[in-house]
């Protein structure tokens, strides 16, 4: 738990269940479920090496070629492993930054009742992670914490749900898209993955109007449910109400105390640091475009530029990064299992068993529509955007290519389907629970409610925006 968040006690869990609509109820009791019997995301994706193993080993594989194609393949995603968990480190690094922190305080002076509160902080909550599911998580955090000392009656579960919309809504549309940046970065893409994919830039995944309308739609019902759903303020459970007390959580960085700490307050590095890099980023966008530039790498690197002179001094850009490392743990851990059952898959050839299975249950129209709805259960099981994008491409993008089905839309059919479970999937609440101080459960019970109107919204749009799409074969250059 955050250190700046007290909490004194906490009511019982039943005790306004009468008083929360059905919908709140439901969540709120799956919550419950899933706290008591869903072990960490880490056993699940070992629970898919395992059943990826066992299918292997049925195929005829045996046991020694099966570790064999898991341990070559073990640390082949090293790359993606370290880009991803940088987007987390960037993304908190830019959050936390003084200038961004002031901008978050004038803009929680705007709202003036719960339920617009409430509808306000999921609007700028998906914005923000447009930019960087990274920073929204932080970002939204800090908003609330905020908001909830100016606007009283909030309901505290409401808005920590309206809170997580980025990482439950439209997140894997925007720009640090796990999967769009992957097939737009040749060094990330697994060469067994580039012969099938070829490279996919962003303007045929995340550029596309299709992709707009996407955002548009989503966005838009996402709000709507926020004020909707939000109690007034006479019916709230508020944060004070369940001993949830937010505190200063500025902290000084202090003032030298030795002649070797003077330079870890001084810009001049920073300056010096910031120059070079913007002085690369002006190359590399001059030099290949500005979609073409825009890969993980460029990305990433943008973020930690203007990290670095947001926080201005050493001292405060090594803070920020050290309370941001801890965050990247899950990523540094699973994604290497992922890179293992790649590995087996393309080794035993399950990718081409599945991939014919997709085939046979799917035609051009509806493969997107079945490929939606397999990520989205998938991601119950395996909740990671982008390693888990490693493991089903190879299948759905064969099967596409096979079916005529254009390849940059199945991207898209994977990001948008994929978030879905983020609504309940407490694996991605992690950041926003420590900052808050709520509870998975608290947060589940509205988080449900738009998964409820997501699920077959979203489905709907993949399946008729793909149909307006052509096949392009793939540019295996």
């Amino acid at each position: 738990m955050n250190p700046h968040t007290t909490v004194s006690h906490e009511l019982p869990a039943r005790t306004d269940a009468n008083d929360q609509g059905l919908m709140a109820r439901w969540g709120a009791a799956l919550a419950d479920w899933a706290e008591k019997w869903f072990p960490d995301a880490y056993v699940f994706a070992a629970i898919a090496v395992v059943v990826v193993c066992g299918a292997a080993l049925a195929m005829g594989r045996t046991p020694a070629q099966v570790s064999v194609d898991f341990g070559k393949s073990f640390w082949n995603l090293i790359p993606f492993t370290m880009q991803m968990a940088f987007v987390v480190i960037g993304g908190y690094i830019v959050a936390v930054s003084g200038p961004v922190r002031r901008i978050i305080n004038v803009l929680a002076a705007v709202p003036k009742e719960p339920k617009t509160a409430v509808a306000y902080v999921g609007f700028l909550a998906m914005l923000a992670s447009l930019l960087s599911w990274g920073f929204s998580m932080i970002f939204a955090g800090i908003l609330m914490r905020e908001i909830s000392k100016r606007v009283k009656g909030v309901d505290y579960r409401a808005m920590g749900a309206a809170g997580y919309l980025g990482l439950g809504s439209v997140w894997a549309l925007g720009l640090s898209s796990s999967a769009a940046l992957l097939m737009a970065t040749k060094g990330s893409i697994p060469p067994a993955l580039l012969k099938i994919s070829g490279i996919i830039t962003l303007g045929e995944t995340l550029f596309t109007w299709q992709n707009l309308v996407m955002i548009v739609v989503l966005v838009v019902l996402s709000v709507w449910i926020c004020y909707a759903s939000t109690p007034t303020a006479d019916k709230a459970k508020t944060a004070e109400m369940a001993g949830i007390v937010y505190q200063d959580s500025h902290e000084e960085i202090g003032s030298p105390q030795t002649p070797g700490e003077k330079l870890e307050f001084n810009p001049a590095l920073t300056l010096v640091l910031v120059a070079l890099g913007v002085v690369y980023l002006y190359d590399v966008f001059s030099t290949k475009g500005g979609l073409a530039a825009l890969d993980l790498n460029t990305y990433n690197f943008m973020f930690l530029i203007a990290g670095m002179l947001l926080h201005w001094s050493p001292r405060s850009f090594l803070r920020a990064a050290a309370k941001a490392v801890p965050m990247t743990g899950g990523v540094l851990l699973q994604f290497p299992l992922y890179a293992g059952i790649f590995g087996v898959l393309m080794g035993s050839g399950l990718n081409e068993v599945l991939a014919r299975f997709f085939v046979s249950i799917s035609t051009q129209e509806t493969l997107p529509l079945v490929g939606g709805i397999y990520s989205a259960i998938l991601g119950l099981f395996l909740p990671s955007g982008g390693g888990k994008w490693v493991v089903e491409a190879p299948y759905l993008l064969e099967a596409a290519n096979q079916l005529h089905v254009n390849l940059a839309w199945m991207v898209q059919v994977y990001n948008a389907a994929e978030a879905l479970p983020n609504f309940i999937n407490p694996f991605w609440m992690l950041p926003l629970m420590g900052l808050t101080g709520v509870k998975a459960r608290d947060l589940a019970g509205y988080s449900t409610l738009q998964l409820i109107f997501h699920t077959p919204v979203v489905l709907i749009l993949l399946w008729l925006l793909g149909l307006t799409l052509p096949y392009v074969p793939p540019i295996l250059g």
